[in-house]
């Protein structure tokens, strides 16, 4: 089972997500101390083995070891969808080539919730998952996206947001639509699209706190 989880508020988890994971006979988790939170939510425990960017190689295998025995395997992330810029395909590889069955649970998922809400174009989008820390791997990608014909799809970190933001003023210019996601679902979320130009310095007077997703128009796109 690919299970996606909460982004925050927990009011998102469906009836048939906690079914299943009342049901299940295993949970592979991101991290068991986020997991055992959600669990005591919905009432349930259950055994969990971690499953993260660590070990995701070897833990794959030994997950489709024990889904091949007939174990029912839940795997999630912290937050979100699994296998979307989370661990996850490995694990559904290693099932595909084992011919075993992969159940997806779909639910939440940041991008997707970012771009329903954006009022971008969503008939062609490409999801990048987190650029690189350095500036100058940033720039590069961004000169690359200047003539860009869909919606370009992102995460970053509090640490650097304000930082690409002023990569993207810089290199996009300040008429490029931008739009930025903070704490998706969750109390202080803030939703913000506009022109680089405005957007910037809205984004620099507000928090920086918090988990960021960023959706880069088309070229062309006029608001």
């Amino acid at each position: 089972l690919v299970v996606a989880t909460p982004l925050g508020n927990l009011g998102d988890l469906t009836d048939r997500i906690k079914k299943e994971l009342a049901a299940c006979d295993l949970i592979a988790c991101e991290d068991t101390r986020v997991t055992i939170g959600l669990l005591k939510h919905i009432g349930i425990s259950k055994p969990m083995i971690a499953y993260h960017e660590h070990n995701e190689k070897e833990v794959a295998v030994e997950l489709a070891d024990k889904i091949s025995t007939g174990q029912v395997v839940a795997l999630i992330t912290d937050a979100g969808t699994p296998g979307i810029s989370d661990p996850g395909f490995r694990v559904t590889r290693e099932c595909r080539r084992r011919k075993l069955n992969v159940t997806p649970l779909p639910g939440p998922c940041a991008i997707i919730a970012l771009l329903s809400a954006s009022g971008l174009p969503t008939n062609a989008f490409r999801f990048v998952g987190f650029l690189p820390a350095k500036s100058a791997a940033r720039r590069r990608f961004l000169e690359q996206s200047l003539q860009s014909d869909e919606t370009i799809v992102l995460h970053e970190s509090c640490h650097r947001i304000s930082d690409f933001a002023e990569e993207m003023l810089e290199i996009l210019g300040p008429s490029r639509v931008v739009c930025v996601g903070r704490e998706l679902t969750k109390l202080h979320e803030t939703i913000r699209t506009a022109p680089l130009g405005e957007l910037v310095p809205l984004l620099k007077a507000g928090s920086m706190k918090g988990e960021f997703t960023v959706a880069i128009a088309p070229v062309d796109f006029i608001l």
